[in-house]
């Protein structure tokens, strides 16, 4: 059994991780980090991770970028293993994750549904053979009305897949641009509004015809899923920054 800490236990993620653990005989949730301090499962939960003295196996975050450094800290004091999945990290952060992975174990992804996962590794396959017969290459991705970042932190990942070996510019906005299309561009286009959960296309178009790859998440549980197993997987792990890609 891995005993689990959720860090960022009562935001719309952090539930969903709690409600995939019931149902996996794997795992068991011990405790929860969460501002609120409000205890919403059936577990312990903390307003602030120093005050957690609850042992553990490995920590998921699902939390905010502001709260990161002080759990990067908590985690090499304790020889911890973290599953990072808050997005927005500033550049000093980033620097800061990869010296904890000296210490300990990391797994790190922008975003954690196996099947985005599997379709970066496709993507980085694909790309150079298409890109090289002409294809242009457009990536679309669309959010909920509430999502405050726009490209999405994913439809950037899949960017930098496709984008692996081929060095070619991100434009995100054509509304100034008075002139055709170059060939050694990728195009980004955010959607925002209703509840849709997360969807992002990445179009290779070509004379007469056109490839699309898509991946349609209808409900948050496919990244605690993911989350789930990426925490099975770092707990066994001695140190490094991880990704999913390690995970597959």
């Amino acid at each position: 059994m891995i005993d689990i800490i959720i860090h960022g236990c009562n935001g719309y993620m952090g539930q969903a991780v709690s409600k995939i653990a019931l149902n996996d005989e794997e795992v068991n949730i011990v405790a929860g980090i969460d501002i609120s301090g409000k205890q919403l499962m059936d577990y312990p939960v903390f307003d602030n991770i120093n005050k957690c003295q609850v042992k553990c196996d490995v920590i998921i975050d699902f939390s905010v970028a502001s709260a990161v450094d002080g759990l990067l800290d908590y985690c090499v004091s304790k020889k911890i293993p973290l599953v990072l999945c808050t997005t927005g990290l500033s550049e000093e952060q980033k620097i800061r994750v990869k010296e904890a992975g000296i210490a300990i174990p990391i797994l790190h992804s922008a975003n954690m549904s196996l099947g985005i996962n599997l379709l970066q590794k496709v993507l980085s396959e694909v790309s150079e053979v298409l890109a090289k017969n002409g294809y242009d290459i457009e990536i679309i991705e669309a959010h909920h009305k509430l999502k405050l970042d726009a490209p999405s932190g994913t439809a950037l990942a899949l960017a930098e897949s496709v984008n692996k070996n081929l060095g070619y510019e991100y434009i995100y906005d054509r509304s100034q641009r008075r002139e055709k299309r170059h060939n050694n561009e990728i195009g980004i286009s955010a959607i925002r509004g209703g509840s849709i959960v997360g969807e992002h296309t990445v179009l290779f178009a070509g004379e007469d015809e056109t490839i699309e790859f898509t991946h349609k998440a209808f409900s948050k549980s496919v990244f605690a899923k993911g989350a789930v197993v990426g925490a099975k997987y770092i707990c066994k792990q001695s140190y490094g920054i991880h990704t999913m890609d390690d995970v597959l």
